[in-house]
């Protein structure tokens, strides 16, 4: 079961969701973590599963959950993130969580950052989704319509199931070498967001920043690794341990 839990009363009618859980080239993870330090982002909730790994991140002498949601009330953002990848049995219901979330807050639209595989990236932005006013605003920005290619993960799903909730989805994606973690992958997606969301983050120390969010990142999912192989998941009984 998965579990989103705020920290008292929020009024979040209006905002926009961002999902940037870790994926290809880290690109929402760098991105997500460099929003919520510039925009100053409160942390309101959490996210809890029994599916997901049994680790607390520390951050600055402090544990905190390692799924989290923050808030910016002056720029009307609601963002959900974690330090480690979303175990694939969890990327459905997860999904639908969020949605149902959205629909019960007035949520506006959701947008998931993400990375797009390519040899050569380019500098481009690339965007996803079935809305049509979503695709007019954002080929007026400048930003170019996915032809073709595959979307996994949590954002996959947020998009194929947004339509039955009502809710606008849209991923915003960039050309990213798999094999190198580049903070101007996160540079270029929050360029997008820039456009589409009409927000002005400062891009300015990114690069610094994002260097070491992709270490901490990285350091994170290794120990995530690490945990899973030395206490692998056990297969379920026929009792339930609530019976």
């Amino acid at each position: 079961m998965i579990q989103i839990k705020l920290y008292g009363d929020q009024s979040l009618k209006g905002y926009t969701l961002l999902e940037v859980f870790p994926g290809i080239g880290l690109v929402g993870a760098m991105a997500g973590s460099y929003i919520i330090e510039k925009l100053k982002m409160e942390n309101i909730g959490r996210i809890e599963s029994e599916s997901f790994p049994p680790i607390t991140a520390i951050h600055n002498a402090t544990p905190m959950f390692p799924a989290r949601i923050y808030k910016s009330e002056e720029s009307k953002i609601v963002l959900f993130m974690a330090e480690f990848s979303m175990p694939p049995q969890s990327v459905y219901q997860l999904s639908q969580e969020m949605l149902s979330f959205s629909r019960k807050y007035g949520i506006t639209r959701i947008v998931s950052v993400g990375g797009l595989p390519s040899q050569k990236p380019t500098n481009r932005i690339y965007v996803a989704s079935s809305n049509k006013d979503i695709m007019k605003a954002a080929l007026k920005s400048g930003i170019q319509p996915v032809q073709e290619g595959i979307i996994a993960g949590v954002s996959a799903s947020l998009l194929a199931y947004g339509a039955d909730y009502k809710i606008p989805v849209m991923d915003i994606l960039v050309e990213v070498n798999p094999q190198i973690m580049d903070p101007k992958y996160a540079e270029t997606a929050i360029t997008g967001l820039n456009k589409l969301l009409g927000i002005n983050i400062d891009l300015n120390e990114l690069h610094k920043e994002a260097k070491l969010v992709e270490a901490k990142i990285r350091e994170m999912l290794n120990k995530v690794k690490d945990h899973q192989q030395a206490y692998p998941p056990q297969p379920p009984t026929d009792q339930s341990m609530y019976a």
